[in-house]
């Protein structure tokens, strides 16, 4: 059995891992899930016939006993090319595909090489996947995201930082014009896009030993309990649970 694993990049939650029970939930992000040839998977109670993408904001259930999952910002250059293969469908599956490498490497620069094949079957670029670039266009918010992604190689900048009218006010812009030129380049309201990077810091401390509450805090969550029900409403889990899977 390997060891659960986690990855994340800018614009991608990756994770490999063992035993994945996933109640019920949605999220902003689309959805790869590779299982393992030999793993149990099921979605939605049916079972997995091989790779699978589901769409953003897409309701499902999981579970794997082990494989890949991969979640994937929607306006990255990666989540473009896999909306192309959605072709507007809620699920997509490429039957009798499914994860027969070696063990995942526990470093993030070789995760192109197991996942290479994943690629192949999807005819994307590996090179999507570390170089998961926005596919925004407007500079004013390609330079906030950059800024965002600071937190993902370190110490999150606190989320009092981030109120809208002061990252209105940083980018020379009205509170208004930002919220709407937001939603427009991203496909998602600033809060909850927020809510969700707010996440990403939250599984980074979990991977660092933090305990929920300190995870919660360091995060810009008002309590431990408020960080699982967000938890469970995007991931279908606990925030205990996802302590285990995370660390």
């Amino acid at each position: 059995m390997i060891k659960p694993t986690v990855w994340i990049l800018p614009g991608a939650v990756i994770m490999y891992g063992n035993s994945l029970d996933a109640s019920c939930h949605s999220h902003y992000s689309l959805q790869v899930i590779w299982p393992n040839a030999q793993s149990v998977a099921k979605l939605n109670d049916n079972d997995l016939s091989g790779l699978t993408i589901i769409n953003t904001k897409v309701e499902h259930q999981l579970q794997m006993s082990e494989g890949w999952v991969l979640l994937i910002e929607p306006k990255s250059r990666l989540g473009e090319a896999l909306s192309i293969h959605l072709a507007g469908q809620l699920f997509k599956t490429i039957r009798s595909s499914f994860f027969t490498g070696s063990k995942p490497s526990t470093l993030m620069q070789e995760l192109a090489e197991p996942l290479a094949p994943l690629f192949s079957e999807l005819n994307i670029n590996s090179q999507y996947l570390l170089a998961n670039e926005s596919a925004v266009t407007d500079k004013r918010i390609q330079q906030l995201l950059t800024q965002l992604n600071q937190c993902l190689q370190g110490e999150c900048i606190k989320p009092s930082s981030w109120r809208a009218c002061d990252v209105a006010s940083q980018l020379a812009l009205s509170e208004s014009r930002f919220l709407h030129l937001f939603s427009k380049e991203l496909g998602v309201a600033w809060r909850p896009y927020l809510l969700w990077r707010r996440m990403m810091c939250a599984i980074q401390a979990i991977k660092h030993n933090a305990s929920a509450t300190e995870a919660a805090h360091l995060s810009g969550f008002s309590d431990s309990a408020h960080l699982s029900r967000t938890f469970r409403h995007n991931f279908g889990m606990s925030i205990r649970e996802a302590q285990t899977l995370f660390k």
